[in-house]
């Protein structure tokens, strides 16, 4: 019997993620516990074993709903059920001050994820993102004026992070674990419209659908995938600049200003996380405050996610703690 088209595509994926990985390397593998999560580790196991691999199964209790430490329990159960070699579980606790509940959700889980990967020794680290996820992190970016970073999407891999389903529709991810009798969790977050991704999902994404056909979530998708080249270019003529115009002194306002403008805003922005602002929240509105107080347009000082202060003195651009 030839193998399902949709657990096909959750395999493709998988086996060009841990693609160059050496015979023995231990990769982990997220899970929520979700059909995305479950029919990655499914497939992470089927051909990750066929490379030699070690492949462990790991699951993150955010503690942000009632129950949540047995759902947990019964990820672990299932992880092991479905052939990874060790399981570990973590719960973390999620501090949303200063930023949103999903960015610091996100932070935490990151956080602990790093942990674990320390700990086991992990080469990868495998995350369930699908391409429904990537269409709408997107259209969040279009409708925010967030800027190409953001329209650009999620990366495909970094750091020892590697997202293998990017190019896979939720549709396969569900009918994957269907196919393999894998009997998944619907988050009740997911269906939670107090969360503009979540309405994204289920309103804005359908109407797109009907009213321009179908192919949406892949066209936002591949429009991603062509700003991350421009993007990652973009990002690498900055690093160049930073090291030139940087330092502990702060930047040198006269030869920065003396780059791209498009430089001169992604050099700010990396000067701003690397002095303690928040990443996940540092948003283009922040990025234009900077640039115009690099350039003189506004006078005095810029606050940034993270407790965190910009100001001119002697020439340069420096931040301090707020």
């Amino acid at each position: 019997m030839s193998l399902h088209p949709s657990v096909a595509a959750v395999r493709r994926g998988v086996r060009a993620a841990l693609d160059g990985l050496d015979p023995g390397a231990t990769v982990l593998v997220a899970c929520s516990g979700g059909p995305d999560s479950l029919a990655l580790l499914s497939a992470a196991v089927f051909e990750g074993h066929k490379l030699g691999l070690r492949i462990a199964g790991a699951t993150v209790d955010h503690g942000l709903q009632d129950g949540s430490a047995d759902q947990a329990a019964r990820v672990v159960t299932q992880m092991a059920q479905l052939g990874a070699d060790e399981t570990i579980s973590a719960r973390v606790t999620v501090d949303g001050r200063g930023m949103g509940p999903e960015a610091a959700a996100r932070q935490a889980r990151y956080a602990v994820l790093d942990a674990m990967a320390d700990r086991l020794g992990a080469d990868a680290v495998l995350l369930g993102h699908t391409r429904d996820d990537q269409a709408e992190t997107v259209l969040l970016g279009l409708t925010r004026g967030s800027g190409g970073r953001s329209i650009a999407g999620m990366r495909r891999a970094f750091d020892r992070y590697r997202r293998p389903l990017l190019d896979v529709g939720r549709v396969d991810t569900v009918t994957a674990c269907q196919v393999e009798g894998i009997d998944y969790w619907d988050d009740p977050h997911n269906a939670d419209p107090g969360y503009a991704r979540v309405r994204v999902r289920t309103r804005v994404m359908p109407v797109l659908e009907d009213e321009l056909g179908p192919g949406v979530a892949e066209a936002l998708a591949r429009t991603a995938d062509q700003l991350r080249d421009d993007a990652e270019a973009l990002d690498a003529i900055a690093r160049a600049a930073y090291s030139r115009v940087g330092g502990a002194d702060g930047l040198a306002l006269d030869d920065l200003l003396g780059e791209h403008r498009a430089v001169v805003a992604r050099v700010l922005r990396m000067a701003a996380v690397e002095a303690g602002a928040i990443d996940a929240e540092l948003f283009h509105v922040h990025v234009r405050a900077l640039l115009a107080l690099a350039e003189g347009r506004v006078q005095g000082a810029v606050q940034v996610p993270g407790h965190l202060t910009a100001y001119r003195s002697e020439g340069r651009l420096r931040f301090r703690q707020t």
